[in-house]
C-alpha cells in the first residue's frame, strides 16, 4: 500500500465538511463553541486513504491527536473488504 501525498485542503472543502458535520467533533461530540475543530482523514493517508471529500471528517484537536495514523473503528466496516 502506498502513501497518498498530502495536499492542502481548500477553504471551501473545509467549510463544506464543517457544515456537513454540524461543526461537531465526530468522535466526542464537542462543538466549535467549546474546542478547536480540525479536518482529518477517516482512512489516514499513511494507510492509503485518499484526499477525497468522503474520506474527510471533523475532529476536535484532542481526538485528532489521539487517533494519530489509525483508522477510526466506527468507520472501518465501510472501508475494509
Amino acid at each position: 500500500m502506498s502513501k497518498t501525498p498530502r495536499i492542502r485542503i481548500p477553504p471551501e472543502v473545509r467549510k463544506y465538511v464543517f457544515q456537513r458535520d454540524r461543526y461537531q467533533c465526530q468522535s466526542c461530540g464537542k462543538t466549535t463553541l467549546v474546542t478547536n475543530l480540525t479536518i482529518d482523514h477517516i482512512i489516514p493517508l499513511a494507510r492509503g486513504g485518499q484526499n477525497d471529500i468522503s474520506n474527510l471528517y471533523t475532529l476536535c484537536f484532542s481526538c485528532n491527536q489521539q487517533k494519530t495514523d489509525k483508522t477510526d473503528p466506527r468507520f472501518r466496516r465501510h472501508f475494509e473488504t
